[in-house]
């Protein structure tokens, strides 16, 4: 049986945690900042986890994380 390939571009954008969850990086923090709250842009520091819905498609595509 043939290994399966990782998605590339799943494989930058989320990670795995021990306990099984999908990890990802806030979104709205690239460009254009400078007209977005000091508040706002402290908050989506955060990492934030992947809903129940779409975890299972996301860790097919990312297989060996």
């Amino acid at each position: 049986m043939p290994k399966i390939k990782t998605h590339s571009g799943t494989a930058k954008r989320f990670s795995v945690t021990k306990s099984g969850k999908v990890k990802h990086m806030q979104q709205n923090r690239r460009h254009k900042l400078t007209k977005m709250a000091t508040k706002r842009k402290r908050l989506l520091r955060k990492n934030a986890y992947v809903s129940p819905a779409v975890e299972a498609n996301i860790k097919r595509m990312i297989p060996y994380a």
